[in-house]
């Protein structure tokens, strides 16, 4: 069986040769003797017609075939360099492997991004999805190419946690416990000691903490793997369930920290304009023509650096009408990182060094004890897409940030031992992945970036 992918790849070795391909029909136009399959397997952006005859013995059934229809082909490969399309297939014989009929939701018209949604099991056979799903696999692999490449151990982090890594609450209960019937306690508090584990327990939001204990042995890591946050939240930016990309590094600073960072981004964005240019250059003309602009722009570019007070006093200095004022000591708006990004620097931008307030308790405190080794990458177009810093080594100051904050130091005993047993300087980030391919690729709906979206009401598939 050959592919789309293979024939693309070397015309030459098929032209005029005989092959067997198998797919599903996206159109099909039929006349009095002849008919034409746009004709699709999933292996490359580029679809292929085939080219059929009333010489075949199941001609009728052939022009009645209804879109969506998976076929086998046997047919002659025949270049067309002159027309849109490089090569057609003259087919020998098309047999009917699963038939498809006149319900089929997904018909060669335009349809909107939330009726597509409603189809996330059959949306992928269209261009737009295809092609988003495999920049997604592209950008994976690339991130695990690029670690590889610099001597990371990949660590499975676990989905089930009794620690909360944000510290914000978000988090969704894991449990066992017969909910219309739920044991309690003499103060009437639920009985966790009855439970599967024993203990309050819940699906992760981050796996930071448990990937620091593997950078106390291994020195650099990450992993990448699923995070579940209950914000019920209905932005284009937030999902409940999504991936994330974490390293951290051992010895490693807050600047060799942000050097990776860079790296990273510009080798994923290379990797991915490479190995598919057809896909992106669908993006390109369809989706946001801005964008390879945009990619090359950041590929070229040295990041720039401020810190957050800096950031503040540009906004402030600015003559631009935000609908939120910037303020020192709070957080950064849409509206102004995109300012920052677009306008100002027309590049991306490491913001370094946060107000501790409105930041996790691990973070280093700077000497100021306002501030803490904090970054985020701002990028053009998008806004935040990573966010990391340094760590918290020195064991008494994790403490008081730990007390100021409530988090419960006793239930992260373990993490307190990384301190207490040859601790060091180390530093890690988190990069949502979903951003990253919405990035890649100008879709704007973070709904539409992962194959089946868990939002608040809504767990279908």
């Amino acid at each position: 069986m050959t592919t789309v992918y293979e024939i693309l790849k070397d015309l030459k070795r098929f032209s005029n040769k005989e092959i067997k391909l198998a797919g599903w029909v996206r159109n099909n136009r039929d006349q009095k003797k002849f008919g034409f399959i746009n004709f699709n397997d999933g292996s490359a952006f580029s679809g292929v017609q085939i080219v059929y005859a009333d010489h075949l013995e199941n001609f009728e059934e052939i022009q009645k075939l209804n879109v969506g229809t998976s076929i086998e082909v046997v047919g002659d490969v025949l270049l067309t360099p002159n027309r849109p399309q490089p090569f057609e297939i003259q087919a020998k014989r098309i047999t009917v492997l699963g038939p498809s009929d006149e319900t089929y939701p997904i018909q060669p018209k335009r349809h909107t991004r939330e009726f597509l949604r409603e189809n996330a099991h059959l949306r992928v056979r269209t261009n737009l999805f295809s092609a988003v799903f495999r920049v997604r696999s592209a950008a994976s692999f690339a991130i695990h190419q690029f670690f590889k490449e610099r001597n990371f151990v990949y660590v499975h982090t676990p989905l089930i946690t009794a620690s909360d890594g944000e510290g914000a609450g978000q988090m969704f209960g894991v449990t066992t416990l017969p909910l219309d019937k739920v044991p309690k306690t003499k103060e009437g508090e639920v009985d966790y000691k009855k439970d599967f584990f024993g203990k309050k327990t819940f699906l992760t939001v981050t796996g930071q903490l448990q990937v620091e204990t593997y950078a106390m042995a291994f020195r650099n890591v990450y992993t990448f793997g699923p995070t579940f946050r209950a914000e019920h939240s209905m932005t284009q930016r937030h999902l409940a369930e999504f991936w994330m990309i974490e390293p951290e590094m051992a010895f490693a600073d807050l600047e060799q920290m942000m050097e990776v960072i860079e790296d990273m981004v510009k080798y994923i964005i290379n990797y991915v304009m490479k190995e598919l240019p057809d896909d992106m250059e669908f993006f390109n003309k369809y989706v946001d023509n801005t964008l390879f602009d945009r990619l090359n722009s950041v590929v070229n570019s040295k990041f720039a650096k401020i810190t957050h007070k800096e950031a503040i006093d540009i906004l402030l200095n600015s003559k631009e009408k935000f609908e939120n004022k910037p303020e020192h000591g709070k957080d950064l708006g849409r509206e102004h990182e995109k300012y920052l990004t677009d306008i100002h620097f027309s590049t991306p931008v490491f913001v370094t060094d946060w107000p501790k307030d409105i930041k996790a308790f691990y973070m280093r405190l700077n000497e100021d004890n306002e501030t803490v080794r904090a970054v985020d990458l701002l990028v053009p177009g998008s806004g935040e897409l990573v966010g990391g810093s340094q760590r918290e080594e020195r064991l008494d100051q994790l403490l008081n940030r730990m007390k100021e904050m409530n988090v419960p130091a006793d239930e992260l005993w373990w993490y307190l031992d990384l301190r207490r047993y040859g601790g060091c300087v180390h530093s890690g980030f988190g990069m949502g992945f979903e951003r990253m391919v919405m990035y890649l690729t100008g879709v704007e709906n973070i709904r539409d970036v992962i194959p089946f979206p868990r939002t608040p009401n809504n767990a279908e598939f």
